[in-house]
């Protein structure tokens, strides 16, 4: 069999590889938002992909230690005994990285006992004899005894893992000057720093391959060391025994049993859905098409995919009266695009499943398609929220919206970043979205046209509706949608804000930082930068000689928690500056965001973002009003700021109160908590009461706040350690407060265990709507992972419960104040709060319609109170 004829196997030391990634790649660079650590992966597959795609293995498969104890370890117990310990941020990522490469159908071997490197050297071994051209792809310079005639090694260069130098035994002659198989006699003569195998001292490279070229072996050399002279001799003949044992370790074995040979190693079609959804949560959104292009290139992986594509269909240009139509015609849900520039609609797109339309949008096609715009009619849209905005604008409220894939597709997957449409269409059809190439001044393809938008969104929804289950169809129809299409009016509407009021406030803020700046100077004796690390770290650990806070890449930390621990340790009056002037600079950012946003009209228009969140809260951005400082005097000053608009009484401001931990106690059926809500106790002390075994009048302050602490604090799955480090106290205090909490709260301890157990059974949290989340790192592997994963999945029901409960009051008190043709409007969705304008005269039956809403959003065992209160500015409606 000729050379070209023979199959390839492509054989690669997956941990050797991936070691070498992470410290050839900035970690910091590579984090997801969850905080996993990835550019261990991200390296070793961009080389991977990169591999695949030059050498187009026929077969490939890639070997990873199970630990760092193998046969070696017992033979000697000191061999690779001086490497460092593991790096933190290193841990977990091998097991994400099988992960990913299982997507791709690349087996993945290991075998208990060995090393990665002996599956290679089976592998090779058994390779070039059934007729294999075999490449090996290894950092360990154990397998360039590998290297013959059918085996090449691709070896990482000094530049990385990117670049890989090609030793067949010419090469490895050439380099080392001896043929292959005798390297390890080089190793062993001069020994492996990297294995902690000393050899022979004052004996390096160029003195072992001239005693090899001399007597023409390792064993020679032994037999014959009487003749070698001088000081290298005499340590030859000493150090004879570890050279023998060095041969002895660095001899690969080339026969472990496996559970597959070569030809089980045959490439097959990779799991198309699986490499996205591992890709997803990796965040590596630019590899993934690098990876499909790899592995797609021989056609084995991509067929399935390419026979799924459908050509596009030309969208029609069409009249206003043939658009009109067309859309009073349909008799099916219609996808439907708006195409905004400026704020306001420039053309509209429409398809069915056979045909797609499309117009210039103009007074006339708004007069003759507005009542189907208007209309109960089903319509499907992507990222529904500024389309509707901007058809507002111009005098025409969407209703009938059957579907916004932005939402579906966020319901499904909550925790995965498939946002635009492209990615859903990716996701869902395997298709591509034509899109226009963002980094062309003239781009080639102009994308796909509105009415190809409107036909790609229908076709995706279509999709999504199969795999969403009935009860998170639900959620959208019922809270997600109707949310939506309120959430555009109150951004439309905003909110009045003082800019003489912030203005001020800033400058105050400004003055304050100086001085402190000034006075923290003193201290020290010199001007430093306050807010850069690196000058911070010079003055704290060097210059005052404080204890060392966390280790990381650039020093020691100097973030707020970090420094709040090290004032616990220390008392310099320098530390207290520090914080001070860091809270006045951070407070002076946010109402510098806040004053920047004031639109033209006195009013903030914050964007609300339904997707922002896993569990379903909503967020906000441009600027974020979630940041705003709570229950301090600085925050009670920037909302005051916030304040009614002319035209209109008052604000009103409404809230939950202690909602999460009413919802707890009806998950859990706590026979204590759900006594203390329904008797309209004070839970905290209630709580404590029982905790300590005092009686509620009894309860001191620091009672009560060590109860709170550990009440909420459950919720978020917070330890022992957790719970110490919050209330400055021992850590067998807090133990001993969790164990007295849950022996008169059991019902509490039961529900939270049973809640994760079940999550770990279904793979999923459910809200008690039926919102459901996913939680695929329940069954990790990976510790870290999994004990986030069992963290969040203790709050998932509880905060998602929440947040559709408060979206429920929020379309409820919006319908409705526009049903009973009231001028109050919903302004904002803060939190637990929401703040409403009041117009002249309406007070009673704004207060009316807020209180029974938000009391009968959801049937609980326990009543949900709700707290409002009245003022002109939002701090002044404070409760």
């Amino acid at each position: 069999m000729t050379d070209s004829a023979k199959p390839t196997l492509l054989i690669v030391d997956g941990h050797s590889l991936a070691y070498r990634a992470f410290f050839a790649l900035p970690v910091e660079n590579f984090t997801t938002k969850d905080g996993q650590h990835t550019n261990a992966i991200y390296g070793f597959l961009s080389m991977f992909v990169n591999l695949v795609k030059a050498e187009q293995p026929t077969h490939l498969a890639v070997a990873f230690d199970t630990s760092r104890h193998s046969f070696r370890t017992r033979e000697y117990e000191d061999y690779k005994a001086n490497r460092a310990e593991t790096p933190e941020e290193f841990r977990g990522q091998v097991p994400l990285l099988q992960e990913a490469l299982t997507a791709l159908s690349v087996p993945v071997l290991t075998k208990e006992d060995f090393e990665a490197d002996d599956i290679l050297a089976t592998l090779a071994q058994q390779g070039a004899e059934e007729g294999y051209h075999v490449l090996v792809v290894s950092g360990d310079r154990d397998t360039i005894q590998l290297v013959n005639d059918d085996v090449t090694l691709l070896y990482p260069s000094v530049q990385g893992v990117s670049k890989l130098k090609r030793y067949d035994p010419a090469a490895v002659e050439e380099r080392y000057g001896v043929p292959p198989e005798q390297y390890p006699d080089i190793a062993a003569l001069v020994g492996e720093t990297s294995d902690n195998l000393p050899g022979v001292p004052k004996v390096g490279e160029k003195t072992a391959v001239k005693w090899l070229k001399q007597f023409g072996s390792l064993d020679e050399i032994l037999a014959r060391a009487d003749e070698i002279k001088g000081v290298v001799g005499g340590n030859l003949r000493e150090h004879r025994d570890a050279v023998v044992r060095n041969r002895t370790l660095n001899r690969l074995v080339n026969d472990v049993e496996l559970p597959l040979k070569p030809g089980d190693l045959e490439r097959t079609a990779m799991e198309t859905a699986a490499v996205r959804d591992i890709f997803a949560r990796l965040e590596f959104r630019a590899l993934v098409d690098r990876v499909f292009e790899a592995f797609d290139s021989d056609g084995a992986a991509g067929e399935e995919e390419q026979a799924s594509a459908v050509a596009v269909p030309d969208a029609r240009e069409l009249t206003v009266a043939e658009c009109a139509a067309w859309l009073n015609q349909a008799s099916e849900p219609v996808g439907f695009t708006v195409v905004i520039r400026d704020g306001v609609p420039v053309r509209v797109g429409a398809a069915r499943a056979d045909d797609v339309i499309e117009a210039t949008w103009s007074d006339a096609l708004a007069q003759a398609i507005g009542p189907w715009v208007e209309s109960s009619a089903p319509k499907i849209m992507h990222d529904a929220k500024p389309q509707v905005k901007a058809l507002l604008r111009v005098g025409v409220r969407v209703n009938g919206l059957a579907d916004d894939t932005l939402l579906s597709g966020w319901l499904l997957r909550p925790s995965l970043p498939d946002k635009t449409l492209g990615d859903l269409v990716s996701r869902y059809l395997g298709e591509s979205l034509p899109e226009a190439d963002p980094s062309q001044l003239v781009p080639e393809n102009d994308g796909a046209t509105p009415g190809q938008l409107a036909w790609f969104t229908a076709r995706v929804s279509a999709q999504l509706r199969e795999e969403l289950p009935e009860g998170v169809v639900g959620v959208l129809t019922e809270i997600e949608l109707p949310t939506l299409t309120v959430l555009a009016d109150m951004e439309l509407a905003g909110v009045a804000v003082s800019h003489d009021e912030l203005a001020g406030f800033s400058r105050e803020l400004g003055e304050r930082a100086h001085t402190i700046a000034q006075e923290a100077f003193v201290v020290i004796g010199r001007e430093t930068n306050l807010g850069s690390p690196k000058q911070l770290q010079q003055v704290l650990f060097e210059d005052l000689g404080l204890p060392k806070t966390r280790k990381t890449k650039t020093g020691y930390s100097t973030d707020a928690a970090a420094l709040a621990d090290l004032q616990e340790r220390s008392d310099h009056p320098f530390l207290a500056l520090l914080l001070q002037h860091r809270e006045a600079t951070k407070l002076r950012q946010i109402i510098e965001s806040l004053d920047g946003s004031i639109a033209d009209d006195g009013r903030i228009h914050t964007t609300y973002l339904q997707t922002g969140s896993q569990t379903g809260r909503l967020s906000s951005t441009d600027p974020n009003l979630q940041n705003i400082p709570v229950r301090t005097a600085e925050s009670q000053r920037i909302r005051g700021a916030f304040q009614v608009g002319e035209g209109y009484e008052c604000l009103l401001t409404a809230d939950y109160s202690q909602i999460e931990m009413r919802i707890m106690a009806h998950l859990s059926g706590d026979e204590g908590l759900v006594e203390a809500f329904q008797a309209g106790e004070d839970l905290h002390r209630f709580v404590g009461a029982r905790v300590f075994n005092v009686d509620q009048a009894d309860v001191t302050p620091a009672m009560r706040t060590k109860v709170k602490a550990m009440s909420y604090g459950l919720v978020y799955g917070l330890s022992a350690f957790g719970l110490s480090k919050q209330l400055r106290i021992e850590q067998s205090e807090a133990k001993q407060l969790m164990l007295e909490y849950f022996a008169r709260f059991g019902a509490v301890r039961d529900y939270l265990r049973a809640s994760v157990m079940a999550a770990k059974e279904a793979g999923y949290t459910e809200t008690i709507f039926g919102r459901r989340r996913p939680f695929p790192d329940l069954n990790s592997p990976n510790r870290v992972l999994r004990e986030n994963a069992e963290r969040a999945a203790l709050n998932a029901p509880i905060q998602g419960s929440a947040a559709d409960i408060m979206k429920i009051a929020l379309v409820r008190i919006a319908d409705d104040l526009r049903e009973k043709g009231l001028g109050s409007r919903v302004l904002l969705q803060i939190h637990d709060e929401l703040v409403v304008e009041v117009a002249s005269g309406e007070w009673d039956a704004v207060e009316a319609i807020v209180r029974e809403r938000m009391g009968s959003a959801a049937e609980l065992s326990v009543p949900l109170d709700v707290q409002v209160g009245r003022g002109s500015n939002w701090n002044e409606a404070a409760h």
